[in-house]
């Protein structure tokens, strides 16, 4: 009897393991591209905020507009200092650690205390024992009603969208991340990296503060930094908070099934998925972080089966934002009214949750 051979054409979009090895191909950064990306996202980010401050000194107001594609950009930088974490572009650990360290000083975002976190989300994306640790915080149906009246307020305003986009950016950005906590465990290399980062933004800040004013400094930087926050916040909230993500207790977590199928496809247009550094295709990343970001489209184009796994569209993104809750007999996101309706109801909301399996 011939074994079978699993070609990349034969794998079926569910066989999470055998893509493993079908996109190792991909996980070869070009050294000359990725300098191309940071010089490309850099330089345009400088140009925008000099624009602003140029505007602002001239007493033309309406020359801050340029804020918003210096956010872009800096964003784009925080995918760069991202890809960095992962080790994926350049491929030199050095080399990828610094970079990431300097980018962090403009992101507000300490490098090693960050890829820590980050590295702990990626080891357990979509197991419901493992919650906490660079994840947003999101309850099962049952543990939301296990909760005091109180501690369903609180949560109910940590998942409203002005908390979530509008005050979180703010906490976490400018508070947050200035402290290490959470990692008093994990060796000095945090502790180390946030206080070195901290020191690095306020002489960075005080120089520029020194040459061009407090006040105007202030009113270019912080709204560029808060409308990035917000924008890379959105992008890692729907990219794991959709109706039909991935979750599973721990004796059924698999990472390869939980990586394909807890991340979204984001299928941005054209110029956003450049902006954003190709993040939307998500649920390849979680298969194999070491992809840089800018092969992640071969990846598609070479298998194009791979792009209709958890695809959402940027008009149906917004829909996301009322998916609160882990339903585990539905298995999929719920909102809080749906869930107090399932709780009304029980057999009507098994049957449509059944209906839709």
């Amino acid at each position: 009897m011939n074994a079978h051979v699993c070609t990349p054409a034969s794998l079926a979009e569910d066989d999470a393991g055998a893509w493993l090895k079908t996109l190792a191909k991909y996980r070869q950064p070009r050294m000359g591209r990725s300098a191309l990306e940071l010089l490309v996202t850099f330089i345009p980010f400088a140009g925008f905020w000099a624009g602003a401050h140029f505007s602002l000194a001239n007493g033309f107001w309406y020359g801050l507009i340029a804020i918003f594609p210096a956010a872009a950009f800096l964003l784009r930088l925080f995918m760069i200092q991202h890809d960095c974490g992962h080790g994926s572009f350049f491929a030199r650990r050095r080399l990828d650690d610094w970079t990431g360290r300097a980018i962090g000083v403009l992101t507000l975002t300490p490098y090693d205390y960050w890829r820590r976190a980050h590295a702990a989300h990626h080891a357990s994306a979509g197991n419901l024992d493992e919650r906490g640790v660079g994840d947003i915080t999101t309850l099962t149906v049952s543990e939301y009603r296990s909760l005091s009246p109180m501690k369903r307020l609180g949560y109910r305003l940590y998942r409203h969208p002005l908390v979530m986009f509008g005050i979180g950016p703010a906490w976490l950005f400018l508070l947050k991340q200035r402290l290490p906590f959470g990692m008093m465990n994990g060796g000095a290399l945090p502790w180390v990296s946030t206080m070195a980062t901290n020191v690095a933004i306020m002489t960075c800040a005080g120089v520029v503060a020194w040459a061009i004013g407090a006040v105007p400094f202030l009113l270019i930087h912080l709204p560029i930094v808060l409308l990035s926050g917000a924008a890379g916040i959105w992008l890692f909230y729907v990219q794991h908070q959709f109706e039909e993500t991935h979750w599973s207790a721990d004796e059924d977590w698999h990472f390869p099934r939980a990586a394909l199928h807890g991340a979204s496809h984001y299928d941005l247009p054209l110029v956003l998925r450049w902006l954003t550094g190709n993040i939307g295709i998500h649920h390849v990343h979680h298969l194999s972080s070491r992809i840089p970001y800018y092969r992640l489209v071969e990846v598609l184009r070479d298998h194009p089966q791979l792009a209709s796994i958890g695809r959402i569209t940027l008009w149906e993104s917004l829909q996301c934002v009322r998916l609160v809750l882990w339903d585990d007999r539905r298995q999929k996101l719920v909102s809080f009214r749906d869930a107090a309706d399932a709780a009304v109801h029980p057999y009507s909301a098994t049957a449509a949750g059944h209906a839709t399996d």
